[in-house]
């Protein structure tokens, strides 16, 4: 495979079946399936995982709504199948791609034996009519996205063309590739955004099998799907069916899980994991307990201040707040010293900034933004602050009181008050889980030091949704992940027009210039090294910003799960991925217990 190689002078690519966001993908073009697959692995079997929370909507492509779990990965397919080393597409919808040098356009060649579930061949009119409508009515990152073609064309029977606008976004033949496509035979615009709990149609290799609202969702797998035997799915897709139970929190997750309800628990608790897994079937071998390596970036879970608040809108403030989170406290008397501090916005990986001084094209990059960048970040000098482990963090509300008082702020009686107009400071940090509660009222205690009133509120999971959507919060805390190929979602996540979109993930509200033309050299990045540059300019911006108080993140990943729920022995970079498991049939002591279920 030549990926994105072009005849001399033609202005065209060459047809390709893969596409790489940098360089060449991986697979050979006859490659038969991908390296952490098992091909091999048996059909067969019920899985059943645990969400916290409730749905009300079978719609992942729109605001309105809580989407039920799964619907988007099982029901719904795209042009192209993904994969997260470094971005890299192989042809699924569409058997072949082709894109010149400078990436203007992308055109795809549909494969003809793709259908929907309900036999319907897919047609370039459903490509067509997929774009428009999610470029239209879908969710605001679809919108920013799908708003960058400037032109559609049917070129062939099976081929569809996309051209795009002038801001030079190398990524775009990527995005499209990733399209879902819909059944324009069964939707219209008018119906597209209302939530609906009717079974969806999609080309996928499960259909939706019962729907119990608010609480479980099964899928089964599609007998019939057309795409089982292609390269990219080959080892994928083994249960027989895949069922999602809902519950109210964590602990009866946890429980659900110990009482072989749910078959697998992805760990993110120090604790639990540390002290709470000593029930009988793991002493006895029926549940296995694993710490998987993984090698893509850290992500960003932080404490996101939400910076179209007054309260918040000086950065001397929120300088003064990262500065009382006492990370080394924390983490020992909490989390059993398992954390690793996070340092930057792509942390664990090449793309970090951390520790690394800024090289040429950085420099050149941040040149015409001469105060986006702290000069100690700029060098790679920086770090979070270290406290010394008493729970005292003197040195820290030190520091903290002196830019405080540099924003206006003075104590009076133990409490921090607005010096010109004597009101106190005082903001809401707004909680989903217990175990966020936990963290919260730590660091609320550490605030109250310097005479902060940090109130916590715990809301159920819609009105969390809700809220955060509206921006409707003084603090949150939030996660987000990254790939070893960061594209177009930073836009969604840092950009200045996200800023004022309902339903982004610019929780903090960041609007910085510096911000937007770093996303912008990401975008146009040509080669691997540029690209890498860009991430880092990009990240040392965002730190410099101070935006969000940067928690920590786990070195390994942890997965618990009943023994005959059977993996591959690679594991994918990013972690191990749950539709290349299988069940063992033999294993019945393994398979977990649900003759005495209880309700989620």
């Amino acid at each position: 495979m030549l990926g994105l190689a072009l005849f001399p002078g033609s202005g065209r690519a060459e047809p390709t079946t893969g596409l790489a966001m940098h360089g060449t993908p991986r697979e050979e073009p006859d490659f038969s399936h991908f390296r952490y697959a098992n091909p091999s692995g048996p059909k067969g079997g019920r899985a059943t995982f645990a969400v916290r929370g409730s749905f009300d909507s079978l719609n992942p492509l729109i605001v309105k709504g809580v989407s039920a779990e799964g619907v988007r990965e099982y029901v719904y397919e795209s042009l192209m199948r993904g994969v997260r080393r470094a971005f890299t597409l192989y042809g699924l919808i569409a058997e072949a791609v082709e894109t010149p040098a400078d990436r203007s356009w992308v055109e795809f060649t549909l494969n003809p034996a793709a259908k929907f579930s309900d036999g319907t061949p897919i047609t370039v009119d459903d490509v067509i009519f997929s774009h428009q409508v999610l470029r239209d009515h879908g969710r605001p990152n679809h919108r920013s996205y799908y708003k960058k073609v400037a032109k559609v064309e049917k070129t062939g029977d099976r081929k569809v063309r996309f051209t795009f606008d002038d801001t030079g976004d190398r990524e775009m033949p990527l995005i499209m590739g990733l399209m879902p496509v819909l059944p324009s035979h069964l939707f219209t615009p008018d119906t597209f955004e209302k939530t609906t709990l009717e079974a969806p149609i999609g080309s996928g290799p499960y259909v939706i099998d019962k729907v119990d609202p608010g609480k479980s969702i099964t899928y089964k797998r599609d007998p019939a799907y057309w795409g089982r035997d292609l390269p990219v799915n080959r080892g994928h897709y083994n249960f027989d069916e895949i069922r999602f139970d809902y519950y109210r929190d964590a602990g009866s997750m946890f429980e659900a899980f110990k009482s072989g309800l749910v078959q697998l628990r992805n760990e993110d608790d120090p604790t639990r994991w540390t002290e709470g897994y000593d029930f009988p079937a793991l002493d006895e071998g029926r549940v296995v307990k694993e710490a998987l390596p993984v090698e893509t970036p850290a992500g960003m879970s932080a404490l996101a201040f939400n910076t179209r608040k007054a309260i918040f809108a000086d950065p001397r403030v929120r300088q003064a707040l990262i500065k009382l989170f006492d990370f080394e406290w924390v983490n020992r008397t909490l989390y059993h010293g398992q954390y690793a501090r996070t340092e930057s916005y792509f942390d664990r990986s090449e793309l970090s900034s951390h520790g690394r001084p800024a090289d040429a094209t950085e420099r050149a990059l941040l040149a015409p933004y001469p105060d986006a960048v702290k000069p100690a970040i700029m060098d790679g000098n920086f770090s979070f602050p270290v406290s010394d482990d008493s729970g005292q963090n003197r040195e820290g509300r030190v520091e903290a009181l002196k830019l405080l008082e540099e924003a206006g702020y003075r104590l009076k009686d133990g409490v921090l008050v607005n010096a010109a107009t004597g009101a106190p400071f005082t903001f809401e940090i707004l909680a989903a889980t217990r175990a966020q509660e936990r963290l919260l009222l730590t660091y609320a205690r550490a605030l109250k030091q310097v005479g902060i009133e940090a109130r916590i509120r715990q809301v159920d999971s819609a009105q969390y949704q809700r809220r955060k959507q509206t921006y409707d919060f003084d603090m949150i805390q939030y996660f987000w992940p990254v790939s070893l190929s960061p594209g177009n979602e930073q836009s969604f996540r840092w950009g200045s027009e996200a800023a004022a979109t309902e339903g982004s993930f610019n929780y903090p509200g960041v609007k910085s210039e510096a911000v937007d033309a770093m996303i912008a050299a990401v975008l146009k990045a040509e080669d691997r090294s540029s690209f890498v540059s860009a991430v880092r300019a990009l990240d040392r911006v965002l730190l410099s910003g101070d935006y969000v108080v940067p928690l920590f993140h786990l070195p390994r990943q942890w997965v618990a799960h009943w023994r005959a729920l059977k993996r591959p022995h690679v594991t994918p970079l990013y972690g191990y991925q749950i539709d290349t498991w299988w069940i063992d049939p033999s294993d019945k002591a393994g398979s977990g217990n649900t003759r005495h279920a209880v309700g989620p």
